[in-house]
Order: C-alpha cells, then structure tokens, then sequence
C-alpha cells in the first residue's frame, strides 16, 4: 500500500537523524540501499517537502497525536491461545535433554 511504502522513508528519515545526519534525500537513499531497498525520488521528495523545517521532536509528537487518533483493536484471541500453547512446548523440549545427560552420566560409572 502507499502507507507502507512512505513509511520507509519515515524509518529512514528517523535512523539518518538519530545517527546525526540531516536526512536528506542522499541520507535517505543511503540507508534503504544499506538493506537492499531503494527509493522511489518522486515519493522521497514529496516526503522530504512535507518535513521541510520541521523538528524531529515535532514530527514525533504530530505522529503520536495521529495514532492515538487511530481506533485500536484487540489482538485475536487464536494468537494468544496459540502464543500460549508453544510455551508449554517449549518447556517439555528443555525438559527432555537433562534425564538423558543424567542417563549417560549412570553410563560411564558402569565403567
């Protein structure tokens, strides 16, 4: 979607200003070749033009404001259930290894 697509540069402006750089448009390009992305200049110049002399600290706060804007929805109850049910898993599969060291343990005092 277009969202998705802006938003690497919004990623990109942020890292290229948190790293000390203007983030400018070969700041930009710099950073999404860095992750094997590119950058489309009519897209990234729109974007540059819409953060023209503004502050990071403001663009952030605009951004927030946008988002709490935004209704939230609740996660599905599956992915939880599921989230919850690999745990479990995970801890038998941790479990499983130490009765078998103690097993080889047994072994070599046989000898």
């Amino acid at each position: 979607s277009k969202t998705e697509k802006r938003m690497k540069y919004v990623a990109a402006y942020l890292l290229a200003n948190l790293g000390g750089k203007k983030g400018t448009k070969a700041d930009i390009k710099k950073i999404l070749e860095s992750v094997g992305g590119s950058a489309d200049d009519a897209t990234l110049d729109s974007f540059l033009k819409a953060v023209e002399g503004k502050d990071i600290e403001e663009l952030i706060a605009e951004g927030s404001k946008k988002m709490a804007a935004m209704p939230a929805a609740a996660p599905a109850a599956g992915g939880a259930a599921a989230a919850g049910g690999a745990a479990p898993a995970a801890a038998e599969k941790e479990a499983e290894p130490e009765p078998e060291e103690e097993e080889e343990e047994e072994d070599d005092m046989d000898f």
